[in-house]
């Protein structure tokens, strides 16, 4: 059980948000951030990185975590504004906004590796947090289950490129048909490696 956050309540922290994100790597869609804070008493034995989650336990956990927490809040930056800040500051101002609307009270945050600062609270950027902490745990799912969510719902509208399997990330099956059928605006990341290539052929055709 994910517990690195009992370390931190005291006679002042006595509500700890996790804060997480789900899509820096992909070639296209948005990065996704959450933010939670779960009761200092919650327990649970499931609850751990995404990554190493099934989908379908993702899924229920993702009910699980909205069910019982205190507060959470989730938020996107687009492709659009990654390619124009950077995905470091993109996902850094995304976690920033889900802390700033994040409905309830919180002592201490701690992030995934994020530094966060001029917060009315400390900020404890902590390496694989989300596989030591139930709180960021649980923000991986939430972010994760949401941008997955997201992408299903982009596959619907472009079957032909596979966004429901690949989730935006770089395979094969993703390459292949950005070569067939080249990025979509708004939804590739232009900065992105094979992306980018792409558009820098266009503006030496032109």
């Amino acid at each position: 059980m994910l517990d690195k956050e009992r370390e931190y309540y005291s006679d002042t922290i006595h509500y700890i948000a996790g804060v997480d994100e789900a899509g820096r790597g992909p070639l296209a869609g948005p990065v996704v951030a959450a933010a939670v804070v779960l009761p200092p008493d919650f327990q649970s034995e499931e609850i751990n990185d995404s990554k190493q989650l099934t989908e379908k336990k993702r899924e229920a956990l993702y009910d699980l975590i909205i069910e019982n927490a205190i507060a959470y809040s989730i938020n996107f930056a687009s492709a659009d504004e990654i390619d124009v800040i950077n995905i470091y500051e993109a996902t850094r101002k995304t976690m920033v906004k889900c802390l700033m609307e994040i409905k309830g009270k919180y002592d201490l945050v701690i992030t995934d590796a994020m530094p966060i600062k001029n917060l009315h609270v400390p900020v404890i950027p902590m390496v694989k947090g989300d596989a030591q902490c139930l709180n960021i745990a649980a923000a991986s799912i939430l972010a994760k289950v949401t941008r997955d969510r997201w992408l299903k719902d982009l596959d619907a509208k472009y079957p032909e490129y596979g966004f429901a399997k690949h989730k935006g990330y770089g395979t094969k099956l993703h390459l292949e048909a950005l070569e067939k059928y080249g990025p979509i605006d708004h939804i590739h990341r232009k900065t992105f490696g094979p992306v980018k290539r792409y558009y820098f052929v266009q503006e030496t055709l032109f």
